[in-house]
């Protein structure tokens, strides 16, 4: 039989292919390992994006009603401004739903906040006012720790007050505050030029001293919004409040000295008041950010960079 012999260059050729082969295959199952991670590093992102986006849409108020018989709960917590959770932006469009929704039987208002600006609640009783005209349907307010000022405010145009027995209720009346820094601007020889059409037009500057006319001016404005809010609680208490009492002194009462002088109607917490319907319980919002489940998480670029780092994916890759 015949022998074949291998030249040098036979073999360098054979030894360079079985390299090359295993340099190919290995490059092969690198990219589909990097494909794989990128896959998951993908798929990860989107569900984590897809549950952010469902849990701060839930935060807002956005969740889906339940088809059957609901008390819906509405919530007014923090301070109340055009900004904040608390807004008549955010709080307006669920109390619509809510009012408009056929399987809602009751509307529950639960109110956790110190008051804020006068004219975010005005929006915010108004609009159940209208809403109420087109479908009438129970509605109440809850005080939780505090319901005060323009908080309070919004209670009052609803059927029925309930406070706890530990919460703060009142603060009736108005505020404006300033601050003053015209004396120690002086000291740093710093002095602010003003040129205003009008002796009011800038009474509140902060860098420049009260005139005794702004001053006046200033408590007059005070006084006539304190006086229409005691106005609107008298309108709207009625008889329930007791003579004798100075209700605009500012200050709060505990819930059950608030029912005894007539601010509150009943003693009664949010779970009590929300089963009375005998319906599902179901909570519309707005929710600060950052409440429930996303307490405390990382925001959404950390949270997607520490998936990636637990994928072992890296920016070269």
């Amino acid at each position: 039989m015949k022998e074949l012999k291998m030249t040098e260059s036979d073999i360098h050729k054979l030894v360079t292919d079985d390299l090359l082969r295993d340099v190919l295959q290995e490059r092969r199952s690198e990219r589909r390992w990097k494909l794989a991670k990128r896959t998951m590093l993908v798929s990860a992102a989107l569900l984590f994006f897809v549950l952010y986006v469902f849990a701060v849409a839930k935060q807002l108020g956005w969740a889906r009603l339940p088809n059957s018989e609901t008390t819906a709960v509405i919530h007014i917590d923090g301070e109340i401004s055009a900004s904040a959770t608390a807004s008549a932006d955010k709080v307006v469009p669920l109390l619509k739903t809510a009012f408009e929704a056929d399987n809602v039987k009751a509307i529950v208002l639960s109110i956790d906040s110190p008051g804020g600006a006068p004219v975010e609640s005005e929006r915010i009783y108004q609009a159940i006012k209208v809403f109420k005209a087109k479908n009438p349907k129970p509605v109440v307010a809850v005080i939780n720790n505090i319901g005060a000022s323009a908080a309070y405010m919004v209670a009052l145009h609803t059927d029925k007050i309930y406070a706890a027995n530990y919460s703060l209720v009142g603060s009736v009346g108005a505020v404006i505050a300033g601050w003053d820094f015209h004396k120690a601007l002086e000291k740093l020889d710093v002095r602010q030029r003003v040129y205003a059409s009008g002796n009011l037009k800038s009474m509140l500057n902060p860098f420049a001293p009260m005139t005794p006319e702004a001053d006046r001016k200033a408590q007059e404005m005070v006084m006539k919004m304190g006086q229409r809010f005691k106005e609107e609680v008298a309108a709207a208490r009625g008889k329930k409040l007791i003579q004798g009492i100075d209700y605009t002194t500012g200050e709060v009462w505990d819930g059950a000295e608030a029912m005894k002088i007539g601010l509150v109607d009943e003693i009664g917490t949010l779970d009590t008041v929300a089963m009375q319907w005998d319906s599902k319980v179901h909570d519309m919002g707005p929710r600060a950010p950052g409440t429930g489940w996303l307490n405390g998480m990382a925001s959404l670029f950390d949270m997607l960079s520490r998936i990636g780092q637990i994928l072992g994916v890296s920016r070269s890759a």
